[in-house]
């Protein structure tokens, strides 16, 4: 199957802000939560969404759309490591619970 570069490129980009703007406004709800047990819940909704972030930038990457990635390395690793983050905040207040 031949898909349009452009399309793929457009697709995957609008996704990845979907994803990624979700992650910052659901981080958002964090910031608000009412219990122990709100704060885990909201924080593996970002979780979730930085991990489908994360799988956008690996298709981006493997997929070689882009003459340049080195932007796109560099944003895939830093949600890497956001990722690591925020799964060991949600492993630290479960354990705390």
């Amino acid at each position: 199957m031949n898909v349009d570069k452009n399309y793929t490129i457009d697709h995957l980009s609008k996704q990845l802000i979907r994803s990624s703007t979700a992650t910052a406004l659901n981080y958002g709800e964090v910031q608000g939560a009412e219990s122990s047990k709100d704060f885990i819940h909201k924080m593996s909704i970002v979780l979730k969404e930085l991990k489908e972030s994360r799988v956008n930038l690996k298709i981006q990457i493997r997929s070689n759309l882009f003459k340049n990635t080195d932007i796109v390395v560099k944003t895939f690793k830093e949600c890497e490591e956001l990722v690591a983050i925020f799964s060991k905040s949600i492993q630290t207040a479960r354990s705390k619970k």
